[in-house]
């Protein structure tokens, strides 16, 4: 790992990643972080991270990690660029706003970044190439994403474990699942995260704050293997796609 400062580039195409890591997982039913549990011989971040720093056009990384996390310093990986540490927040978009104001030390507004779930660790290479190609060009940015397949029901509760009934099917022609990378420039995405949060708006995603600013984001199809490590059985299926991915 490296925690040495750089030039400010003086390109305006500058990509760059952070990386959110400050959450505990509590769906996964566990006492490890998520993040941290064994996959494939090596913590999920460590995954993450290295497919990240692994693309050519990332030149550096931003991880958010929570201040009494006391797993980070026994982490192994090998990378090749600049990584810096940002203090996680009790939030997603906290995190990411905290990691955003440590970039801009290194980067210019109008650099590319590209935020990533730490459990995301079957990101495509391939995927990443095809959002930075899709978006380079565009004033606002965009994020990866499929479409639903499955037939989508409105509920009458808010929580998985709560008495549901349906209130309405959803078409689902229009609808997308959200996947990450989301990509925006820097300084766009920091003040839409710092709008939402003085409206006291969550946003769960990158997305949703540019949305909150009036922003309108590309979506880029990726795949469907680039899945969120939630639950306990998504460990087996993250192995499965990573050593689908090897053999392919």
């Amino acid at each position: 790992m490296s925690s040495s400062l750089v030039t400010r580039p003086s390109s305006l195409k500058n990509h760059w990643a952070i990386i959110p890591a400050a959450g505990v997982g509590k769906r996964m039913r566990t006492d490890v972080p998520k993040q941290y549990l064994p996959l494939c011989g090596k913590p999920v971040i460590a995954h993450t991270i290295e497919r990240l720093a692994s693309h050519p056009e990332i030149k550096g990384l931003v991880v958010a990690l929570s201040e009494d996390d006391a797993y980070w310093r026994d982490l192994e990986f090998s990378i090749d660029k600049p990584l810096w540490r940002a203090t996680g927040g009790v939030e997603r978009c906290h995190s990411v706003l905290n990691a955003l104001h440590v970039l801009s030390s290194h980067a210019h507004d109008d650099d590319w970044v590209l935020v990533h779930d730490a459990a995301r660790p079957c990101v495509r290479t391939d995927d990443i190439s095809l959002l930075i190609d899709a978006i380079d060009e565009d004033a606002i940015g965009g994020l990866l994403a499929i479409p639903v397949r499955d037939t989508m029901k409105r509920a009458t509760g808010t929580l998985a474990n709560e008495k549901n009934t349906v209130v309405d099917t959803l078409d689902r022609s229009c609808l997308w699942h959200a996947l990450t990378p989301q990509m925006f420039r820097l300084g766009q995405l920091r003040d839409a995260l710092a709008e939402a949060l003085e409206k006291e708006a969550l946003v769960t995603d990158e997305s949703s704050a540019m949305e909150l600013a009036q922003y309108k984001p590309m979506l880029i199809e990726g795949h469907a293997d680039n899945i969120k490590i939630t639950r306990p059985e998504d460990l087996i299926l993250a192995e499965f796609y990573l050593q689908q991915q090897e053999t392919s």
